[in-house]
């Protein structure tokens, strides 16, 4: 069978399992399995067992369920309602006043979580009631929130920073690190459209709360003390270089654990199911890599790698072509599949071509994180979409369009990214210095 035969069998087989309801991880190993089966001469068996053992016994992986228990436990303590209180008397003099709440509390929650659906659902609970009783605008509200959530994924710790760190072989660390600014920038982009907004309906933002003294301001901030010392330590360990991205993460497990109970929100209840969500939701990403481990082997065996890249190479893209059909092909997959799935899925396909068009793989995992987050807030897969509807109960599309603007702004972080590739790499050559 010819290349183009094969990989329409595959794609037909993976679409029709995701499609009758099967998990994806078993449907990547499943899709791996025909592959090597069909078209290659070794053992499917032997193949599938050594490389899912392999995909699930990387030591770098052990970072991921540790972030996922310290964002686990800081969803269920009274540690994230906390941030609410402590940030709304400092955005009064701002134009669009508690609506920065939204974009400053998912940027400080993605900074210990690193997950775009726990950021979002957190942040979410405490200022979608405070903000719709206090009469701001339902569509800002859930449009800023949504696009805001996303940040969980490019702040670091990043979950989806993880996963393309094991998956494309690159320092974790340096990944993090990357992320810094970005993060920033796209914060800062989500809360100049709310100022721009603002100042062109200013009869729609309510009037401001009554202005606290310094010292009331400070004193309501104490709340936010414990998660700013958090995030230093976490973050500050692997910028310093005394910590690798695993250590980082027992360090904020074991913090989040010594705060929540020093502030009297941990329970026996709540160390229990923090840990099991933890545990399942490491499960599902565990299995999904360990497919897509069988499967970029099983597609190195077919050779289907080789020959995507040297038929793009052969379309003589331009870099800046090449990457915005990268970027529209990770939004378009991004309408079907969550962000790991899309990342696992196609790095072992994309990553030789990338690497032959001279782009750094550091940056191109930025990039990458960047369309992942797109991908989010994009119907009828975008996490952080179902997660609004839930809290909410308002339509899809309605939410998707309130949402569109953040959207754009995202596209306008990309393109500033790579016009300035220097804003992801700066950081990470400041620390190999």
């Amino acid at each position: 069978m010819g290349d183009l035969a094969v990989t329409a069998l595959l794609i037909v087989a993976l679409f029709a399992l995701l499609g009758s309801g099967v998990w994806i991880g078993l449907t990547l190993s499943g899709v791996a399995w025909i592959g090597m089966q069909l078209f290659t001469n070794r053992p499917a068996g032997d193949a599938m067992a050594v490389t899912i053992w392999g995909a699930a016994s990387s030591w770098t992986l052990t970072a991921l369920p540790l972030f996922l228990w310290m964002g686990e436990i800081l969803f269920r303590t009274r540690l994230s309602e906390d941030m609410f209180r402590g940030l709304a008397p400092w955005m009064n003099r701002l134009p669009g006043r508690l609506l920065h709440t939204n974009v400053i509390g998912c940027a400080i929650f993605a900074a210990v979580s690193g997950s775009s659906a726990a950021t979002c659902a957190t942040i979410g609970k405490m200022t979608l009631p405070e903000l719709g009783r206090r009469g701001y605008p339902e569509n800002m509200v859930i449009g800023t929130l949504a696009g805001s959530g996303t940040l969980g994924l490019l702040i670091p710790p990043s979950i989806i920073m993880i996963v393309y760190g094991v998956t494309a072989e690159v320092s974790i660390a340096q990944l993090f690190i990357a992320g810094v600014l970005p993060g920033i920038l796209l914060a800062l982009l989500f809360m100049g459209y709310i100022i721009v907004w603002s100042l062109l309906n200013p009869a729609r933002i309510p009037p401001p709360d009554r202005e606290l003294p310094l010292l009331e301001k400070l004193r309501a901030s104490r709340s936010l003390i414990p998660v700013v010392l958090l995030i230093a330590a976490v973050l500050g360990s692997i910028y310093a270089g005394v910590a690798t991205a695993t250590e980082a993460a027992a360090l904020g497990v074991v913090g989040a654990l010594v705060l929540s109970a020093l502030q009297g929100s941990m329970s026996w209840k709540t160390f229990r199911e923090s840990l099991f969500g933890a545990t399942r939701l490491y499960c599902m990403i565990a299995l999904i890599l360990s497919g897509a481990a069988f499967l970029t082997l099983a597609m190195g065996y077919i050779g289907l790698p080789r020959h995507l890249a040297e038929w793009i190479s052969s379309l003589g893209l331009t870099k800046f072509w090449l990457i915005v059909a990268l970027a529209a092909f990770y939004i378009l997959l991004g309408c079907f599949l969550d962000g790991i799935s899309m990342v696992v899925l196609t790095m072992g396909v994309l990553l030789p071509t990338v690497q032959k068009a001279g782009i750094d793989l550091l940056w191109f995992g930025i990039f990458v994180v960047l369309v992942v987050e797109m991908a989010q807030i994009t119907p009828p897969v975008g996490f952080n979409l179902f997660v609004i509807q839930g809290m909410t109960r308002h339509q899809l599309p309605w939410i998707a369009k309130v949402t569109f603007p953040t959207f754009v702004l995202m596209v306008v972080a990309v393109l500033l990214v790579y016009l300035f590739p220097e804003i992801v790499t700066w950081l990470p050559s400041q620390m190999r210095r």
